[in-house]
């Protein structure tokens, strides 16, 4: 079993930013690929950024240029920098570890809001 908490959200100011992490604790695996997804009310969960155990990145369009994923294996950890916050980039963010099976946390809220 795998155990994922999230932490960093909270309310900022457009243009502000926030740094998410998400700590992995339990059978975790030494090949995994650690993603961030996000979800807003009324619409679906959708893919903000994956890292693969080699550091390789990807990012969803709407995110390109202003967030950045990154992990540190010795910690179990991967984080998200946000910067550059938009109103439309408020959402519940829930990070995933995937080896291959699927593990969630349970979410941290993100309101951009003036």
């Amino acid at each position: 079993q795998v155990q994922l908490v999230e932490s960093g959200g909270g309310l900022v100011q457009p243009g502000g930013s926030l740094r998410l992490s998400c700590a992995a604790s339990g059978t975790i695996g030494i090949i995994y690929v650690m993603d961030w997804y996000r979800q807003a009310p009324g619409k679906q969960r959708e893919l903000v950024a994956t890292i693969n155990n080699g550091g390789s990145t990807s990012y969803a369009d709407s995110v390109k240029g202003r967030f950045t994923i990154s992990r540190d294996n010795a910690k179990n950890t991967v984080y998200l920098q946000m910067n550059s916050l938009k109103p439309e980039d408020s959402a519940v963010y829930f990070c995933s570890l995937s080896n291959p099976y699927v593990y969630w946390g349970q979410g941290t809220q993100v309101i951009v809001s003036s």
